[in-house]
C-alpha cells in the first residue's frame, strides 16, 4: 500500500482490488489524517486568484489583495478553468456565481472534462446537472458526493485521478454572461495508482420517451469499471396528471447481458430507498431533492457508494417508463387517446391480495372489458426524463454520443419547470395600447 495511502480512494479501483482497499482505507482513515505526505505528493489548489495552481503563483493581483475572484465567461466563449501537466487526482471542487442563481445557465452552460490528452471528453454535461440536481434548479442538499449548502454554490467531492494530463473547460451556451467563481483542490503525485480507474459523466434527456421502451440512464459503455449511480429529472406528461410515474424498474445490464439484466429493483421510488410515492429527502446515497406533486416535476438521485457496482467487460443501465393509477383512472385515459399499455395489475379482493401480468398469463385480458378487476394498473406511460450518470472506466475517453445541443437541453423548461405555479404573462398590446 505504500506510496497510495494520502489519494486513495476505493471509489475510482479496478474492481478486483476495491473491496481489499475498502477496508484498509476504512480502518486506516483517522490515523492517516496526521501521517507525514508520501514523497512527491503536493497540494494544489487552483481558482481565479492562481489559474495554473503553480507554485508561489497565487495572488499575484492588486498586491495580494483580493483581486481576480472570479473569470467573466461571455455567451459562445469556453474558459479553460484546469489545465495540469503530469500526474495527479482532483479531490474537490467547489462553484459559485451566476450560474447557481439563473436557471438558463444551470442548464445552458456545460462542464467538460479530459483526461490524458484523450481525443473526447470523459465528462460533458450541463453543469448544474453535473453538480446533482436536474431541470436548471437548485435546492439544499448534502450526500456522499455533492452537496449545496444554500442552494447557491455546488460542491463536488468524487476522487478524479489522471496519469499524464486533465482539462477540465467551462462553456457558455446561455445568453448571458456567467460570472463564476470556483476552486479546485487537487494533489500532484508521482503517479496514481496502478489500478486507479478515470471517472466519467453523461447525459442524456428524452423529452417524451415511447411507451413500452426503457430510457437509458447509461448507454452502453465498454471496458473495466463501476456505475456509481446518477441523478434524475422527470417532468410528467399532463396527460397522465394525478397518476403516479415512478413504478418503473432500474435495470443494469453487466458484463455480456443482451435481453435481460443482471441487476433489477422493484420500481423507481424503491431504487431511491423510499416507497409507496416519493416525496421530497436527502439521504447520503439516495434523495429525492424536488417532489412536486402538483405541477408533476420530479428530480431525485441514486448513488451506489456502499453497494458497489463492478462490471467487468461492459455496462449499460437503463429505467423502465412506468406508472400506476386505478383502473377507472385508465379507462378514462384510453378514452382520450393517452398513448400508455397495461402490464399489470394488483389489489385486494375480499381482503387478500390479486394480481395479474397482461404480458403472459392475462394477455387476453383488456383494461376495458366488464371482468376486468377494480385495482390498480400498471402501464407503460411516456414523459419527459432526463439523467446525468456518473461512472468509472479503466480508460480516459468512453466513445458515447456528445452532449446534446442546448436547444435539447433547454426544451420548455421554462413553462413546465421554472414558471410552475406562478399566473401566465398577458399579451403585449399592439402599439403599445392598453389591453
Amino acid at each position: 500500500m505504500r506510496g497510495m495511502r494520502h489519494y486513495l480512494n476505493p471509489l475510482y479501483l479496478i474492481p478486483s482490488l476495491a473491496p481489499i482497499i475498502a477496508g484498509w482505507v476504512s480502518a486506516q482513515t483517522t490515523p492517516d489524517l496526521c501521517r507525514a505526505p508520501e514523497a512527491g505528493t503536493h497540494t494544489r489548489w487552483v481558482s481565479p486568484e492562481n489559474p495554473t495552481g503553480e507554485k508561489g503563483k497565487g495572488s499575484l493581483t492588486n498586491k495580494g489583495a483580493k483581486g481576480n475572484a472570479f473569470h467573466v465567461i461571455q455567451p459562445g466563449e469556453t474558459k479553460a478553468i484546469y489545465a495540469a501537466q503530469g500526474a495527479g487526482i482532483i479531490r474537490r471542487m467547489w462553484f459559485s456565481g451566476s450560474i447557481a442563481k439563473d436557471p438558463e445557465q444551470l442548464r445552458a452552460v456545460r462542464i467538460d472534462m479530459t483526461w490524458d490528452g484523450a481525443p473526447t471528453p470523459a465528462v460533458s454535461a450541463p453543469i448544474g446537472d453535473f453538480f446533482g440536481i436536474a431541470h436548471g434548479l437548485t435546492a439544499r442538499y448534502d450526500n456522499a458526493l455533492f452537496s449545496s449548502p444554500e442552494a447557491r454554490s455546488f460542491v463536488f467531492t468524487i476522487p478524479m485521478p489522471y496519469r499524464t494530463s486533465a482539462s477540465i473547460t467551462v462553456t457558455n451556451e446561455s445568453a448571458r454572461e456567467v460570472w463564476l467563481w470556483y476552486d479546485i483542490n487537487a494533489l500532484v503525485v508521482e503517479k496514481p495508482a496502478t489500478d486507479a480507474l478515470y471517472f466519467h459523466a453523461c447525459w442524456n434527456r428524452v423529452p417524451a420517451t415511447t411507451v413500452g421502451e426503457d430510457f437509458v440512464l447509461l448507454p452502453k459503455v465498454e471496458g473495466k469499471g463501476r456505475y456509481l449511480g446518477a441523478n434524475i429529472g422527470v417532468i410528467g406528461n399532463p396527460a397522465y396528471r394525478g397518476t403516479w410515474f415512478g413504478e418503473g424498474e432500474v435495470k443494469v445490464y453487466l458484463d455480456g447481458d443482451t435481453d435481460t439484466p443482471t441487476l433489477v429493483g422493484t420500481g423507481t421510488e424503491d431504487y431511491i430507498g423510499s416507497g409507496w410515492g416519493q416525496g421530497e429527502f436527502v439521504c447520503r446515497q439516495s434523495g429525492s431533492l424536488v417532489a412536486d406533486q402538483q405541477h408533476y416535476v420530479y428530480a431525485f438521485y441514486r448513488y451506489h457508494i456502499d453497494d458497489p457496482v463492478y462490471f467487468h467487460a461492459d455496462c449499460k443501465v437503463t429505467l423502465q417508463q412506468m406508472g400506476n393509477q386505478s383502473m377507472e383512472k385508465v379507462r378514462e385515459m384510453i378514452a382520450a387517446g393517452v398513448p400508455l399499455k397495461p402490464v399489470w395489475f394488483l389489489g385486494r379482493e375480499n381482503g387478500r391480495a390479486i394480481q395479474g401480468r397482461l404480458l403472459d398469463e392475462h394477455a387476453n385480458l383488456k383494461v376495458t372489458d366488464a371482468n376486468f378487476p377494480k385495482t390498480g394498473v400498471h402501464i407503460y406511460r411516456s414523459d419527459d426524463v432526463c439523467a446525468t450518470a456518473y461512472f468509472y472506466l479503466d480508460k480516459p475517453s468512453n466513445s458515447l454520443p456528445a452532449l446534446a445541443p442546448k436547444e435539447l437541453r433547454l426544451l420548455g423548461l421554462k413553462d413546465k419547470v421554472w414558471n410552475r405555479g406562478k399566473p401566465a404573462a398577458k399579451p403585449a398590446a399592439p402599439n403599445g395600447g392598453a389591453l
